[in-house]
């Protein structure tokens, strides 16, 4: 699941499908490929690797044509080799077919093909629909298209182009994002807009079952029923075409660098006179607030660290009982939930496959859905009832860094919200805003220690096994350090809350198992002080992150990392930002390539 780009119009295609393919490179892929079309016959150049492989096999033998598919695929279905790379081709070479999703009644497709005499030359589950939409194909490439897709079961983003229909390009789409760009040389295609940026001047995202027909000049968009639907055209977001890494060697880093600015954007405008915050596309004004008796909060990976730190901040300042939930777990269970609840869904992409199922089946049962996105005109951006944009900019780094900051601010604000319309004292609520306008201050404050990160770094780079320990805020902020080690260094991290460490834990401390506390001041420091003991008694070395010019944790800690003072319910903002640079410094003296680490992609849009 990774990276379609589609071009049709009046230039050559082929520069404009690697352009695009290396914007989408961040998504992370095993192999790339494309097709192109000159009308007589279909141009094919695919290859295993990286983007530049395909870049230099098609220097080596151009891909003459002005229009074509292209493709960067992560393995599901067979390995990362040339074979089994997109696009794949029908057995007259005559349909060509990329593909993002997964084809989940493939093998029973596959044996009733190869019954009637098709050879497959790949191993993978999109071939069957090349080899389908052939069969169905009488010189209309969109109608056999919708017909070969009633057969399928399973999710897909497809762009297909046919040998007899020059200049024409269709695409389909279920539960796989696909756009389509509007420019002034032709129509494009994509599994992102962040692919079109400076091509197009304006996008349509397709909705699920729906298929387009593009051509040079003009584009139509069908339903399952092949009924013409008018979609809203919507200029393509400025922040896109920003994508690049200027000075800094990695985009991890400089999106790292970027959270003060982040920061500072996700609350422009959103405070008002009355000591509250408020959101222009919440669409949950004060009375439908006062009726929320709980909310459920899912999402996944990052998403749901910043969740749990949400269930803290909603329940101190909002008084709003909390739960959150792995969406990965949560579409599949059947809990029982009142009609006083709210759910929340948290996404960077706005794709995350378990995470719009679950908002799905929230809706079908009548729920108000609200998300927290970074993603413009993402799925559970449109389907969800309200929601609030993170307006972080584009987030190249497979390790998210800057929406997590940016998760837990918005979050804080809608604990205000809340909290405002419920019990928060104007008082009160003014010192939360006082509080979170200088939090963009205190993140610039602490990147001032990326010196003493990589000191430590380089003296615990070879460590196998790393500890993060963290209490009530911080607990979520251990579980998201350890992830961003394990992310980008390969080296295995655990996250626990620090008094559960003495509940098992413990047995795995030695002499080379560093131990990372976070540990500034605050209610439960002397409880966190007294876990830090029981690790350097077990001859544990101790990191710790702490309160800048904190004098007691240098006493037990070996390595000390400061940060700024701030109010406890912010510190999980400011605490990440040590740990993100320490995962960054360790994996660049690992030599791992840091923005796209291995066997993990951007948007999980797969189960």
């Amino acid at each position: 699941m990774c990276g379609i780009v589609g071009f049709t119009g009046r230039r050559e295609a082929s520069p404009v499908l690697l352009e695009g393919l290396r914007r989408l490179e961040y998504r992370g892929y095993d192999s790339a490929g494309m097709v192109t079309s000159t009308g007589d016959d279909l141009h094919l150049r695919k290859k295993a690797g990286r983007l530049a492989e395909l870049g230099k096999l098609v220097a080596a033998h151009p891909a003459p044509g002005r229009h074509g598919i292209s493709h960067t695929r992560w393995a599901t279905h067979g390995g990362a080799t040339d074979r089994n790379a997109h696009p794949h081709l029908s057995a007259n070479n005559d349909i060509a077919v990329v593909h993002n999703g997964v084809i989940e009644n493939f093998a029973t497709l596959k044996h009733q093909l190869r019954a009637d005499g098709v050879v497959f030359r790949s191993d993978t589950d999109t071939e069957v629909l090349s080899h389908l939409i052939s069969r169905y194909y009488q010189g209309d490439l969109l109608a056999a298209v919708t017909t070969a897709l009633g057969l399928v079961k399973g999710t897909y983003g497809l762009a297909v182009i046919a040998k007899a229909e020059p200049g024409v390009v269709v695409g389909a789409r279920l539960g796989s994002p696909l756009v389509i760009g509007i420019g002034p040389d032709g129509h494009y295609l994509a599994s992102d807009a962040s692919a079109l940026a400076g091509f197009a001047e304006k996008v349509v995202y397709l909705g699920d079952r729906q298929v387009c027909h593009l051509d040079g000049t003009e584009y139509v968009i069908r339903n399952q029923d092949f009924d013409p639907v008018d979609v809203p055209v919507h200029d393509i977001a400025r922040y896109l075409g920003d994508a690049e890494r200027g000075d800094f060697p990695h985009f991890m880093l400089k999106e790292i660098y970027e959270q003060p600015e982040t920061l500072a954007n996700a609350m422009r405008g959103r405070f008002d006179a009355d000591a509250t915050a408020h959101f222009g596309g919440l669409n949950l004004g004060a009375r439908q607030v006062r009726q929320v008796e709980r909310v459920i909060m899912t999402a996944c990976g990052t998403s749901y660290h910043a969740a749990m730190v949400g269930e803290y901040l909603f329940e101190e300042l909002a008084r709003v009982p909390v739960e959150v939930e792995y969406a990965s777990e949560f579409r599949y269970r059947n809990p029982p939930v009142d009609r006083g609840t709210v759910v929340l869904a948290l996404t960077q992409s706005g794709e995350t496959a378990d995470t719009l199922a679950a908002l799905r089946e929230s809706k079908r049962l009548g729920h108000t859905t609200l998300a927290i996105c970074n993603t413009v005109g993402s799925t559970i951006a449109r389907e969800a009832d309200g929601g609030v944009y993170l307006r972080a900019g584009p987030e190249i780094g497979v390790a998210s860094t800057k929406a997590f900051t940016s998760q837990v601010c918005v979050l804080t604000m809608l604990a205000l919200y809340l909290g405002r319309t419920r019990h928060l004292s104007g008082a009160q609520g003014q010192r939360v805003i006082d509080d979170l306008r200088a939090l963009p201050a205190a993140v610039r404050k602490a990147l001032e220690c990326h010196d003493q990160v990589k000191r430590v770094a380089a003296k615990y780079a070879a460590a196998r096994n790393v500890l993060y320990l963290g209490r009530q805020y911080l607990y979520p902020v251990a579980l998201e350090g350890a992830l961003k080690l394990k992310e980008i260094s390969y080296i295995h991290a655990e996250g626990y809350p620090a008094a559960e460490m003495k509940h098992g834990p413990i047995a795995l401390v030695d002499e080379n198992t560093p131990s990372v506390f976070l540990a500034p001041r605050g209610n439960v420091f002397d409880k966190v002080m007294s876990n830090m003991q029981e690790i350097k008694a077990r001859g544990g070395p101790v990191i710790a992150v702490a309160s800048a010019g904190d004098d007691e944790v240098p006493a037990l800690a070996d390595d000390v990392i400061p940060i700024p003072d701030v109010p406890e319910y912010l510190q999980p903002v400011v605490a990440a930002i040590p740990l993100q640079l320490l995962a960054y410094e360790i994996a660049v003296l690992c030599g791992c390539d840091v923005d796209k680490p291995r066997n993990l992609a951007k948007s999980v849009t797969v189960e």
